[in-house]
Order: structure tokens, then C-alpha cells, then sequence
């Protein structure tokens, strides 16, 4: 059948029988176990489609990557009349130097179909009870910059995917978001979003660290330093504009001079994986390596909705990322 020729070619590392996975994101506590926050919906629904409005933030943990044990979802939708009511969707997770554990996540609400993205944040001790923060989104989007929902431009508000991570020289945060510039070609405004934190608490929204380059969105943006090099991971899955030629590609890196930008997204170049989607660099602590973990999207023409096992990569400067083996 189907499913085991998915499973041939593309070992499951978590795979649920009811529910479809997508999106996740990664997290190592004290004692050295790993921690995978994921997108989570039913199969029941029938139409893989409609899993976006009916997700939830799934929780499991491993100690290698690769066998994992699930436990209590970290986060579902609020109680309605909610701004995160209708769902929570992806985003990152890192420990504050309070000792607590914060979860950044993007949220949508019944009242508005879904149709604009904020990002919340919630808390935990132990990083397996959460709690939200206040009933109020945390960060949302500033129209000095940044696209707000308009209908005719895109299909909704884009302001999602928070990936937060501490400053390098160390004064506060910085969040990367999935953001679409305020003016442009309507089918090419993707931006990498910005937002900046002294105590992760309090955000002020900042100008995108990316110019419009062909991209309708940059989805779950990522920042990691590989040997020395700063590297913007991103994907997409719309269709690229003209001026980048005709692509099936949907996985992105960007090599830069900071992990704070500014990113020459036009400078992007692909890693190509048949059906990945939407992965993270993890670091392979017994290889001294680095892996991309994502999930199978469509596959022979058919949504799997399940995370694979890591694929180990390389980065070369002139190749970009590449398989490791």
C-alpha cells in the first residue's frame, strides 16, 4: 500500500495513526533529552486542508531523535472568545535566564476565519505543563512595515513562525517572524520579520531584516551558525515570481555576515528533498554535525503528514547545504 512505500524510502520518526504531523520545533533540557513541539490535527477530518484550522501543539520526547515518546499536548486553542481560539501553529521554544522555558507560538481566532496570525507566548518549569502568558497576543503586526490582511494582495495576514533566539553579544532577544512587506508586487512581498525583547516579554517590532526577492512567504524561518557562518533557513510553498525562473524547490538557505541580518534572501539557494517540508537544523550531538528534520508534505501526489528521520547535511560555502550522505 501506499503508506509503506512512504515508509521505504523515507523512515517515520513520529508518525500518530489519528492524527496528521507537521510543523515541529526542538528543544534539549538538563538532562540531555530532546524535546519536538509539533503541528498536530485529526485524520478524521477527512481533507488534509482543513488540518490548519483544527491544530493544536503537540508535545513528545527522545533521546536520540529518533524514538519518541509522546506526552501531553504543550498548548491547544484558548476557550472561545479568544484571539488564539480557533488555533495555535508554529514556533520555538528557549529557555530564559529565569530558568523557565518559553513558548512562542502563532495563534488565529474564530472572529476573524483565521485570517490574521499574532504570536503568544507560553510558560512552563519543567517544559511539560504550559501556561499562557496574559490572554493578549504578545507581538502583532506593525503597518509601518508589514502587510496587514488585504484580500485582494494575499490570501491572509501573514505574521507567524516566531523563531526567537538571544543576541549574540548579548543584550536581549531577537524574533524572526513570517512577514510580507507593506508595499511591492502583491505575489513577491515575503519578508523576514523582526522584532526585538530585553526580557522576552515585552516586544518591540523592528523594520524586516530581508527586502522583497521573489517570494510570496518565508516560511519557519530559522537562524543557526554552521562552521563559523551565519545561515537563514526558510521554505515556501507558493509559487516563485518570474524573476526567479520557474522553481519546485522549497527549502532555502541564505548564508550571511550576522545572525541578527540583514539577509540577502535573492542570494537563497535550494536544498532539494523530495516532499520535506518546513525542517529544522538540529545539531547531531554524536556526529558533531548538523541534520534537517522536517515533515512529508505531498508525496506521489498524496499529503503524508509525518516527521521523518533526521537527514544529516553539510554546508559548504558556493554548494550551500547538502546531503551528508
Amino acid at each position: 500500500m501506499a503508506l509503506n512505500r512512504f515508509t521505504a524510502r523515507f523512515p517515520p520518526m513520529l508518525r500518530l495513526p489519528d492524527h496528521w504531523v507537521w510543523d515541529s520545533w526542538y528543544a534539549r533540557d538538563d538532562t540531555g533529552r530532546w524535546h519536538v513541539f509539533f503541528l498536530r490535527a485529526s485524520r478524521a477530518l477527512g481533507d488534509p486542508h482543513r488540518r490548519h484550522h483544527r491544530a493544536s501543539i503537540g508535545h513528545a520526547v527522545s533521546t536520540d531523535l529518533r524514538n519518541w515518546r509522546l506526552v501531553a499536548d504543550a498548548l491547544v486553542p484558548a476557550d472561545a472568545p479568544a484571539w488564539d481560539d480557533l488555533a495555535t501553529w508554529t514556533g520555538s521554544t528557549v529557555r530564559g535566564p529565569d530558568g523557565r522555558w518559553y513558548l512562542f507560538y502563532t495563534g488565529v481566532s474564530r472572529a476573524e476565519q483565521g485570517l490574521v496570525q499574532r504570536i503568544g507566548l507560553a510558560v512552563s518549569d519543567d517544559l511539560l505543563t504550559w501556561h499562557r502568558h496574559g490572554t493578549e497576543p504578545l507581538v502583532e503586526a506593525d503597518p509601518t512595515w508589514y502587510e496587514l490582511l488585504d484580500r485582494d494582495a494575499w490570501y491572509e495576514q501573514a505574521w507567524r513562525d516566531p523563531w526567537v533566539f538571544p543576541d549574540p553579544a548579548g543584550t536581549g532577544w531577537h524574533m524572526l517572524i513570517t512577514a510580507r512587506s507593506a508595499t511591492g508586487p502583491a505575489d513577491t512581498r515575503g519578508v523576514i520579520g523582526h522584532a526585538t525583547s530585553d526580557d522576552l516579554t515585552t516586544w518591540r517590532v523592528r523594520p524586516p531584516l530581508s527586502v522583497p526577492a521573489g517570494f510570496g512567504h518565508l516560511e519557519v524561518p530559522q537562524v543557526v551558525v554552521i562552521d563559523g557562518q551565519p545561515l537563514l533557513l526558510f521554505c515556501t510553498n507558493n509559487a516563485v515570481s518570474p524573476t526567479r525562473g520557474a522553481t519546485t524547490d522549497q527549502i532555502w538557505v541564505v548564508p550571511g555576515t550576522a545572525t541578527t541580518g540583514p539577509w540577502d534572501v535573492a542570494a537563497a539557494r535550494p536544498f532539494t528533498h523530495p516532499g520535506l517540508y518546513a525542517p529544522r537544523l538540529v545539531p547531531d550531538t554524536d556526529q558533531d554535525g548538523w541534520q534537517l528534520i522536517g515533515f512529508l508534505d505531498h508525496l506521489d501526489g498524496r499529503f503524508v503528514g509525518e516527521i521523518i528521520d533526521p537527514v544529516p547535511v553539510r554546508y559548504t560555502p558556493g554548494a550551500g547545504l547538502t546531503p551528508a550522505r
